[in-house]
């Protein structure tokens, strides 16, 4: 009847497909509702106030993916449209600023893509429009017709492969697999036809969502629905015969809102930002170069600077285009073309400058390459010819085009500029060198003359101290003697006191030994006799025993055997099983939650031993850099004392031909025809002996030539301020390390049920003074093994010795006896200790 209802059960393909619209359904309700309150939220009451507004606009860039489908498509098609109005607006602003600069232009061409935007939504061969044919067949309409639709109207013939307009392409291949390609401003883009279009295509509110929205309980489900309704409403219009004409495709709404965004954006002054992302993984300081380029592609950046790059893409103003390259002419006076434009005209000063330039470049490029040993020419244009010379400046004069405010230049004439401001830069960067490199040499030469003097005044002062220190060695020679001496006696009356003395305790231990021995005896005597009644008394003890407890067994066994036959009994021993079987069950339940407190534990544990062992490798780097760093100072410092040995052989050589100058001079040998003609032949180190007619003779030549060389300072002391550096570090790290063993004994507590307070933590680490004690020791040595064994055995009591594998000079030994201590015994200080150590010294909550 009409009364009554009939359901039916759908199938779970069915139910799926009603859940899934149903979900779109809201979402798409809910978002207009977001809008809608928003709008409500930020419009201004009256629009006849409004002057100016602002919007921002933020889609989706130009995608591709392996499988591209209906979202892609409208994506890509928003992406066409944007692109073309972005192409002719920077196309209007490149005209604008030629025709505002009053400079002369050629048209520029700019690529039009409105053949892919009527590919896409031309009617009525359009994609979207052929896909809107296809939604209202119903459900004679599917994915597999539409795509042969497509391939009848852009491919007709039969080995047909791409379109005319070569935007639309498919092969025999991607016809078979519903495939086709459209080929965007970005790309081509492969789109499979078989992935939902109609379904996605399609807009209607199903007729079980509209019966529940309009049961809904809930006041936002109510609100959106009517949102939904009235914008549905809007955009289904009444035909001539009254009614409501078919809700509108997706793809139309979609249309209709593109057609509106642009006419918005043409109404205003967009303003354009392009994100770019620098790599897919996320990481900074990292950027992957074909991911960008395909960004610039897919965002048509390259598009945009290729059409710029076609008119003038370089433009300066006056003053900066003047100041940049008037250094291009160094040669000219400032009469002719003056370095500051203060009070004259820029524009007349640029366009002489041009003129110049151009006139140089032809002059130079006829001239061909010139010497740089040419005489007659200054050190600075011989360092010009010297350098790798630059393009010839020889461009036509149109590529620079000067406008009322600025200069437009092309790319060859300012790559020629820019290759001759270079070169001008390099020269003279070149001669500044050369003055600043004379300069220091002159410095340097000075300072090497005033090192000779200080070696001379060190080397006298030298010479005195050992006059000095010879005369302290002759009184300590006889002080050594008489400690000597002394020594010898004392030796011998100690030996004889240490003979005396163990004789004594030999004999007085052989007397003790005796009186320990008798007494021991004795005991041992007592001893098995009161052993003997014990174990008598013991066995009379047991026999009783066996005899009362064998009485008692046999009046329970009888008792139990009373007790089976009563059921109620039964009964009550049954439920003492149930409980004991809940207890029971109660225990594993907290063990396994004991279990996994301890797996994240261990976890926890297992990441302070990696940052330990990562503090441990830094630090022995850290050590090994400080070893080399003090054995570069070891070097420095024997180079130096070779050096200062070497300055004393000098010194000594010095004084001995200044001894022979003054012998000769007190007695002159008598003049021979022989020696007068072998003094032409005297060598430099000889020079000294021969006798002037001057009043002095000084060993000056033989000083000047000797060639002395002085260690630098500096580097001894760069190489020991490295090595405190690396030192400091090296605290740091331990430092660290140090921070890491306190969590880690922390942590080991914690598992164990332990909780230690900051002054037991202390005490458990090492002191400074251990550190700094153990610092020297070389030796590693490794005792025992970890024993692993179940630590949620509680009645494990026996003794057991765990020795750590540690790779430190310290051996550590922790013996636990039973539950109730523990002793811990150590070989030696260990300024970095494992977390392993501590590691025994915590059991069950003890200590």
């Amino acid at each position: 009847t009409r009364s009554e209802s009939i359901t039916i059960q759908l199938a779970p393909a069915k139910a799926l497909d009603s859940r899934d619209a149903l979900t779109k359904t809201i979402y798409g309700a809910l978002f207009l509702w977001v809008v809608s309150e928003v709008n409500e939220s930020v419009i201004w009451t009256n629009e006849s106030e409004v002057r100016s507004s602002t919007g921002v606009l933020d889609i989706f860039g130009f995608e591709c993916f392996a499988i591209n489908s209906f979202e892609q498509l409208c994506i890509n098609f928003t992406n066409e449209a944007l692109q073309q109005q972005f192409n002719k607006f920077i196309f209007k602003m490149e005209q604008a600023e030629y025709e505002r600069e009053d400079i002369r232009w050629d048209f520029i061409s700019f690529p039009d893509n409105q053949d892919c935007l009527d590919t896409i939504q031309g009617r009525p061969t359009g994609i979207l429009a052929m896909l809107d044919d296809e939604c209202r067949l119903g459900a004679r309409g599917n994915d597999k017709n539409w795509a042969d639709r497509l391939y009848k109207q852009f491919i007709p013939n039969k080995n047909q492969v791409e379109s005319d307009n070569t935007r639309f392409r498919a092969t025999a291949i991607d016809k078979g697999r519903s495939v086709f390609t459209v080929r965007h401003f970005a790309g081509p883009v492969k789109y499979t036809a078989t992935t939902g279009f109609l379904e996605k295509n399609k807009d209607e509110i199903p007729v079980t969502a509209q019966n529940l929205f309009d049961t809904s309980d809930s006041w936002l489900i109510k609100d959106i629905y009517t949102i939904q309704k009235k914008e549905t409403e809007e955009r289904a219009p009444t035909n001539k015969s009254g009614k409501p004409a078919k809700t509108k495709t997706v793809g139309q709404q979609f249309k209709e809102q593109l057609t509106q965004l642009m006419n918005k954006i043409e109404s205003t002054e967009p303003h354009y930002i392009r994100c770019l992302k620098p790599n897919d993984a996320a990481k900074p300081n990292m950027m992957t170069r074909r991911r960008l380029t395909e960004q610039l592609r897919y965002g048509g950046v390259l598009e945009a600077v290729r059409v710029a790059r076609m008119g003038f893409p370089v433009r300066m103003n006056h003053s900066l285009f003047y100041q940049t390259y008037r250094v291009l002419l160094p040669t000219i006076s400032g009469q002719k073309l003056p370095w500051s434009l203060e009070g004259r005209e820029a524009q007349k000063l640029c366009i002489s400058l041009v003129d110049i330039l151009l006139d140089k470049g032809k002059k130079d490029f006829d001239a061909g390459t010139k010497s740089a040993h040419e005489d007659g020419i200054t050190r600075s244009e011989k360092i010009r010819r010297m350098q790798l010379q630059p393009i010839p400046m020889i461009f036509p004069k149109t590529d620079v085009q000067l406008g009322q405010t600025k200069v437009f230049m092309r790319k060859p004439a300012h790559d020629a500029l820019e290759a001759h401001k270079v070169f001008h830069q390099t020269a003279a960067a070149t001669i500044i060198q050369a003055w600043i490199r004379g300069l220091q040499k002159r410095m340097s030469h000075l300072i090497l003359c005033e090192a000779a003097l200080t070696a001379q005044r060190f080397y006298r002062g030298c010479k005195g101290r050992e006059r000095w220190w010879r005369l302290r060695e002759a009184v300590a020679g006889d002080l050594l003697t008489k400690i000597f001496r002394m020594l010898l006696v004392k030796r011998r009356y100690i030996t004889g006191k240490t003979g005396v003395i163990l004789f004594q305790s030999i004999y007085r231990g052989h007397a003790t030994r005796r009186v320990l021995a008798t007494i021991k005896i004795q005991s041992q005597v007592r001893r098995r006799k009161h052993h003997i009644a014990y174990l008598k008394l013991k066995s009379a003890t047991i026999s009783l025993q066996c005899r009362q407890r064998r009485g008692m067994a046999r009046q329970v066994l009888a008792d139990l055997k009373h007790e089976q036959k009563d059921i109620g009994k039964l009964k009550q021993n049954n439920e003492k099983l149930k409980t004991e079987m809940a207890s029971l069950k109660a225990m594993l339940a907290a063990q396994a939650k004991g279990d996994a407190n301890k797996l994240e534990s261990d976890k926890e544990l297992k990441e302070k031993e990696e940052e330990i062992k990562r503090l441990e490798k830094r630090i022995s780097q850290l050590e090994a850099e400080i070893e080399k760093e003090k054995e570069v100072v070891k070097k420095l410092e024997k180079s130096l004392e070779d050096e200062r040995m070497q300055v004393s052989k000098h010194k000594e050589q010095i004084s001995v031909l200044t001894q022979q100058n003054q012998n000769l001079l007190k007695n002159p040998p008598p003049p021979s025809p022989r020696k007068a003609m072998s003094t032409t032949n005297i060598t430099p180190q000889s020079a000294p002996t021969k006798v002037e007619p001057q009043p002095q003779v000084s060993a000056a030549p033989v000083v000047a030539s000797q060639v002395v060389t002085v260690v630098d300072s500096k580097a001894l002391d760069e190489q020991r301020a490295l090595v405190e550096r690396l030192e400091e570090e090296l605290e740091r790290e331990r430092a660290a390390r140090r921070e890491t063993d306190g969590e880690v004994i922390k942590l080991r507590a914690q598992m164990s049920g332990v909780t230690l307070n900051e002054d037991e933590l202390k005490a458990l680490l090492p002191t400074d003074e251990d550190i700094k004690s153990s610092v020297s020791l070389p030796v590693v040595e490794t005792v025992g093994a970890i024993e692993s064994k179940d630590t949620t055995d509680t009645n494990d009591t026996d003794d057991r010795i765990i020795e750590p594998v540690i790779q430190t000079p310290t051996i550590a030994r922790i013996h636990n006896k039973g539950p109730d201590k523990a002793e811990v015994k150590k070989t030696s200080s260990n300024p970095l200790r494992s977390p392993a150590d501590f590691l025994p010294m915590i059991k069950r909550g003890i200590t």
